[in-house]
């Protein structure tokens, strides 16, 4: 019988193990246009955090008591669909679980693009994550040859893709990591400068040593000091992409921004966004950075957890900075 995380309460602040309860679930018969597909890799993301509050948003809240949702890479094992066979590789958003059903006729099924890479990376730097820093960067934040721009979490899949994306463009990049090691790391990536936040100095301070000339650009996945640290730092006209603020996602607690001012003076423009604006231009994408790829210019890291038995303590680990790259469980 197939297997599913459940949420069974809704975590106050830091999520633990006892809101999550994994349980056997019976699979329908299948019907046709569906498939039936047992997951190899599975994702876990900081914004499923915020599915896990009952609060209005972008994405509906998980269900109490009901399997949850992620991105997955599974085999299909058994198909009534046109266009998929037993043995294909498909990408869904069944997640959480070893076996699922998957309506294909909603577009909840893509099969794997045709790049010599690993399955698992189409949930991270060629997924998701990859999507979301390419269009972050580029499209969001117009990023540009010659600038100069700042990433936090740059050692997170989305960080470290907007680094390599930034270096591959020509840009000059000073990235934010927690700890010697994923510094050196997202400086092997191409990053030019790196802080440190977790060194004990204030991340501005830091910024302001690293920048002397300023930033162009703030690709934001963390907020709090770091974004305030951007916003005082900030030229002219800098763009503000903001993706994720993984500061605030298990704190009730306000977050303050001294420099917040500087918006008006510098003229920043400031804009959130979502992966799913920018979804139906996925060719453009998996060809540039396909492109990127055959040139050597992409580089990726993966955190791997061993088993469907210990999917939260992947995604707790997001919180606490376990994760160099991409984050997967290995079913």
């Amino acid at each position: 019988m197939a297997r599913a995380w459940h949420l069974e309460r809704r975590p106050n602040g830091m999520p633990v193990h006892d809101d999550f309860a994994l349980k056997d679930i019976a699979l329908p018969d299948l019907a046709d246009g569906q498939i039936r597909v047992a997951n190899r890799w599975l994702s876990v993301d900081p914004y499923m955090r915020g599915r896990m509050n009952d609060v209005k948003s972008y994405v509906p809240p998980f269900q109490l008591g009901e399997p949850m949702q992620g991105g997955a890479i599974g085999e299909v094992v058994e198909s009534k669909a046109d266009g998929f066979a037993k043995g294909d590789l498909v990408q869904h958003m069944e997640g959480w679980r070893d076996e699922a059903v998957v309506d294909t006729a909603t577009g909840m099924a893509q099969k794997l693009p045709p790049l010599d890479v690993p399955a698992q990376a189409f949930l991270g730097q060629l997924g998701m994550p990859g999507l979301t820093g390419y269009f972050g960067l580029l499209e969001v934040a117009g990023a540009k040859k010659g600038d100069t721009v700042f990433v936090s979490a740059a050692a997170g899949a989305v960080g470290s893709t907007v680094v390599q994306v930034a270096k591959a463009k020509g840009m000059t990049v000073i990235g934010s990591a927690g700890g010697k090691e994923k510094c050196d790391w997202v400086r092997s990536l191409g990053a030019d400068h790196m802080i440190d936040y977790k060194s004990g100095t204030p991340v501005v301070k830091a910024l302001m040593e690293a920048a002397p000339d300023g930033i162009d650009v703030y690709f934001d996945n963390v907020g709090g000091d770091h974004l305030d640290a951007a916003l005082a730092v900030a030229n002219q006209h800098a763009r503000f992409a903001i993706c994720g603020m993984i500061d605030i996602y298990n704190t009730s607690e306000p977050t303050e921004l001294r420099y917040l001012p500087r918006v008006i003076g510098a003229r920043i423009r400031i804009q959130g966004f979502i992966v799913s604006d920018y979804l139906a231009r996925a060719e453009e994408f998996y060809r540039d950075m396909g492109t990127m790829l055959q040139s050597g210019q992409l580089k990726r890291e993966e955190t791997v957890v061993e088993g469907l038995d210990n999917m939260p303590d992947a995604f707790l680990g997001l919180f606490s900075g376990k994760n160099m790259g991409k984050m997967l469980v290995k079913v």
